[in-house]
C-alpha cells in the first residue's frame, strides 16, 4: 500500500560544516562490552537479493532532464554483509547523499532502494549511496552502521572500480520512515560517540521519521490501551489483544477505520490527540489514507519490538489522554486504563556500540530540514513534536525547520516537496541562510485550517508514486483551505 513498508509490534512487536571524519571505537583504553543474552535478532539469517549485482540499471530519461542518466558510474555490491548502490554523475559535484530506507520486513531478503529524489540528485551533479543494512525487522543500528559504513569507503569504491575520486566536500543524509530514525540517530551526538562507525554529516532531512526512537512504540501501546478501555476491555491482558480485537474493532467501528460508531468516536478524538492533537488532513487520513490499519496491526505485542531488545521498552505511564470537548469523559477514560511499564534499562547505553535502538535526543549542531505528512497515522505527525521538544530541550532549536505536507497517508509526499527542503538543507548548509518552516507545537497553528499550507507542492511529476498520484487529487477534492 505504502512504499515504506509497515512496522508491526505482533511481528515487529512491534547532518553548519563539520569535517567529514571517521573513527573505529574499541582500543586499549576502553572498557569491556557488558555481557548481553542472545536476543530473538541476533539468531536471525539475512541474505543480500542480488549479492552478485555490480552494476543496476540507469534512470529512464524524462522530458526535462538535462544531463544523460546513463552517463552515470553505477556500483553496486555487498559490504559488511550488506547490499549496496552507489551512483555518481559525470559531472560530479563532490558532494555525497546517503539515502536510508524505511522498514524492510521481517523476511531474510536484504533489498536497496534508490532515493526518491535520484533524478534531482543526478540533474545536478550529487552522487547518492545506499545501504540495503545488513539486517531486517526494526533494527536501526544496522542500518545506522551500515549506512555509515558505506559512507566511508565511498572512495575506495570508486577507486576499485577504475574511477579515482577525492573525499567528498559535503555529506549528507536523507531517508524516509525507519529511515529518518536513522538519519536522526546517524547525527546525533550519541552516535559520534558510540557508534562503531562514525562519520560528521554536513546536514540532513528526515522525511516522515520515526524522530521519537522508541516513543513511537509508546504510542502505539496507548493507541491499544485507549482503544480497550473505550471499548469496555481496560484491563484485558496488553498482550493478549487478538483475544479480543474483534470485539474491539466492532465496539468502536460499523466499517474499520473510515466508519465509527458513536462510542468509536470518542476513540478517534482520542487517537487525534495521541497522535499530533487537532489538525487537518487527519479526518482525511482516517477515512482515505491507509496508514491507520498499520499502527492498529501492532497492537498486542510484548514490548521488546519483535526481539530487537531482551526486555519490554514501553512506557505509558506519563500519557494523560484527552476526548476533545468531553472532560468528564477524559477523566474517567484515564481513571480506568491500563498503564504499561517498561522493564529497567531495557534500551541501555552499550559498549559495543549504539543501543539496541539508537536515540534521537535532538543533539546536532548541522543544518537539519525534517518534512511530514499531517494526516499519517502510522508514524504519526506527533514525531515531529517530540523530536522539536527534544532538539529545544538541548539547546539546539535553531538548527532544526521543519515543515508540515498536507499528505493524508505515510510519507505520501510529492517528489517536488522532498527536493525542496533537500534543496532549502542545502542552500542553508552552503549560504548560511536559514529556510523557512512551520511552528508544529504550538495546539492553536496545528489546528488551523491552512496549516501546512505553506510546505506543500501538489505538482505531480514523473518520478511520484501511485499512492501519490492516488491521493492528491482527493485531498484537493476535500479540501478548499489552500489558496
Amino acid at each position: 500500500m505504502h512504499p515504506y513498508p509497515a512496522l508491526r509490534l505482533s511481528a515487529l512487536a512491534l547532518a553548519v560544516v563539520g569535517a567529514l571524519a571517521a573513527c573505529s571505537s574499541g582500543g586499549d583504553g576502553d572498557p569491556a562490552p557488558v555481557p548481553e543474552a542472545p536476543r530473538p535478532q541476533d539468531a536471525r539469517v539475512y541474505a543480500p537479493a542480488e549479492a552478485a549485482a555490480t552494476t543496476f540499471a540507469a534512470m529512464a530519461a524524462a522530458p526535462t532532464d538535462t544531463v544523460d542518466m546513463s552517463t552515470t558510474s553505477r556500483w553496486a555490491g555487498v559490504l559488511g554483509g550488506a547490499s549496496y548502490r552507489i551512483e555518481v554523475p559525470a559531472n560530479w559535484n563532490g558532494k555525497l547523499v546517503m539515502y536510508a530506507h524505511g522498514y524492510r520486513g521481517t523476511g531474510s531478503a536484504l533489498t536497496v532502494s534508490d532515493p526518491s529524489i535520484r533524478r534531482h540528485l543526478i540533474q545536478n551533479g550529487y552522487a547518492w549511496a545506499a545501504s540495503s543494512y545488513s539486517r531486517n525487522h526494526y533494527d536501526v543500528r544496522a542500518g545506522v552502521e551500515d549506512t555509515n559504513a558505506l559512507a566511508l569507503q565511498f572512495t575506495k569504491i570508486a577507486a576499485a572500480n577504475s574511477r579515482p575520486l577525492p573525499e567528498p566536500s559535503r555529506l549528507y543524509i536523507t531517508g524516509h520512515s525507519m529511515g529518518g530514525h536513522v538519519t536522526g540517530a546517524a547525527i546525533d551526538e550519541e552516535a559520534q560517540t558510540t557508534a562503531n562507525n562514525r562519520v560528521r554529516y554536513h546536514g540532513a532531512v528526515p522525511m516522515c521519521g520515526v524522530m521519537g526512537d522508541t516513543e513511537l512504540f509508546n504510542q502505539f501501546a496507548a493507541m491499544q490501551v485507549t482503544a480497550q478501555a473505550i471499548a469496555g476491555v481496560p484491563s484485558y491482558p496488553f498482550q493478549k489483544w487478538s483475544e479480543i480485537s474483534g470485539l474491539v474493532t466492532s465496539t468502536l467501528f460499523q466499517t474499520f477505520p473510515g466508519t465509527p460508531t458513536v462510542t468509536g468516536q470518542k476513540y478517534l478524538s482520542v487517537l487525534q490527540n495521541i497522535t499530533g492533537g487537532v489538525r487537518p488532513m487527519f479526518d482525511l487520513g482516517i477515512a482515505v489514507g491507509g496508514s491507520f490499519p498499520s499502527a492498529w496491526g501492532t497492537f498486542g505485542g510484548d514490548g521488546t519490538i519483535s526481539g530487537i531488545l531482551n526486555h519490554n521498552v514501553l512506557d505509558t505511564t506519563g500519557y494523560t489522554y484527552t476526548i476533545t470537548g468531553d472532560a468528564a469523559g477524559s477523566t474517567a477514560l484515564n481513571a480506568a486504563v491500563q498503564k504499561v511499564s517498561p522493564e529497567p534499562d531495557a534500551n541501555r547505553l552499550r559498549t559495543d556500540g549504539l543501543r539496541w535502538v539508537p536515540k534521537v535526543n535532538g543533539d546536532f549542531r548541522i543544518p537539519v530540514v525534517s518534512i511530514h505528512t499531517l494526516g499519517d497515522l502510522f508514524v504519526p505527525f506527533s514525531m515531529q513534536q517530540t523530536f522539536r521538544q527534544r532538539t529545544d530541550a538541548k539547546g539546539n532549536g535553531a538548527w532544526l525547520v521543519q515543515r508540515a505536507i498536507r499528505g493524508a497517508s505515510h510519507c505520501d509526499f510529492t517528489v517536488a516537496e522532498q527536493v525542496d527542503a533537500f534543496e532549502a538543507m542545502v542552500r542553508w548548509e552552503r549560504d548560511g541562510i536559514k529556510p523557512a518552516g512551520d511552528d508544529v507545537v504550538t495546539p492553536a497553528t496545528v489546528a488551523a485550517p491552512t496549516f501546512g499550507c505553506a510546505f506543500t507542492d501538489n505538482t505531480i511529476g514523473p518520478d511520484d508514486g501511485g499512492t501519490v498520484r492516488a491521493l492528491r487529487p482527493v485531498i484537493l477534492a476535500n479540501s478548499a483551505s489552500c489558496s
